[in-house]
Order: C-alpha cells, then sequence, then structure tokens
C-alpha cells in the first residue's frame, strides 16, 4: 500500500511532528508510514485521513500486489 501523506503535509505545510500530534502518535510512527515500513491501523487510517479533510482512500492507496 502507498500513502501521499508527505505530499499532503507538503501542501500544508505541516511537519510530521505536527501531524504526528494532531493524530496521537510519534513522529517515527509518522515517518515508517511516509516510508511504507509501517501500514497504520483502521482507526489511524482514518485520523490521517480527517486531520487531512479527504476520503481515506485518497490518501492510502492499494496497489494491485496489496
Amino acid at each position: 500500500m502507498k500513502n501521499r501523506i508527505k505530499v499532503e503535509r507538503a501542501e500544508l505545510d505541516i511537519t510530521q511532528q505536527q501531524l504526528a500530534e494532531a493524530v496521537g502518535v510519534s513522529r517515527q510512527t509518522i515517518v515508517a508510514i511516509e516510508k511504507n515500513r509501517f501500514l497504520p491501523s483502521t482507526p489511524l487510517a482514518l485520523k490521517i485521513s480527517r486531520y487531512f479533510g479527504k476520503p481515506v482512500e485518497s490518501i492510502f492507496i492499494l496497489e494491485e500486489t496489496d
């Protein structure tokens, strides 16, 4: 699964730390998700999507191999 978190953060000009604090995780968690090293739980994916005001499918993209 790919994600657009880094792109979305850039559009809002927010840091990984700011996003992490807003959704209640560590900055390291955001780093790991952005680098596709960690798949977020469903509640966390929903919180991130809600933060950006977009549907979860526009932030997290399921690939054919998933």
